[in-house]
């Protein structure tokens, strides 16, 4: 007898009824509520318009909790959630800007090495020498206007 594949739900699927979100996040079920009409949080809606909350929500839920009980006002936790967002959004795009310099080195250093000798060492182009630890690099990209 072959067993059925278990199937993980992924952390942004909704998944949890109110009342197990509550549980899960150790608040009630009104302070979820509540928490939607202030547009802290949007959990999924069935077809009936049930909530369905996802382990992020959760996760975002217990981050609400935890700052509120530090003494954080509602107005604070927004501002906070925005600049994590702002930071995660950054950090994305601060990876894929690392990765398409990768790119670019790489490309600049196959296209010198399959190029005719140069008197040019392509080791103090700027280009292509590795960044210190700490510094900044700046990518400028010309637009057509």
């Amino acid at each position: 007898m072959t067993r059925p594949e278990s199937r993980v739900p992924t952390p942004d699927a909704a998944v949890y009824v109110i009342s197990v979100a509550a549980e899960l996040s150790g608040l009630h079920p009104q302070t979820l509520r509540a928490y939607e009409r202030m547009g802290l949080i949007m959990p999924g809606r069935t077809g009936g318009g049930g909530r369905r909350y996802s382990h992020r929500d959760i996760e975002l839920l217990r981050e609400i909790a935890s700052l509120t009980s530090g003494g954080v006002g509602i107005e604070g936790v927004r501002r906070i959630l925005e600049l994590e967002h702002q930071v995660a959004a950054l950090q994305g795009r601060n990876e894929e800007l690392a990765a398409e310099l990768a790119a670019t080195r790489d490309a600049l250093r196959a296209a010198m090495s399959s190029a005719t000798p140069r008197r040019t060492d392509p080791n103090r182009l700027p280009i292509l020498r590795e960044p210190d630890p700490g510094s900044a690099v700046v990518v400028w990209r010309r637009t057509r206007d």
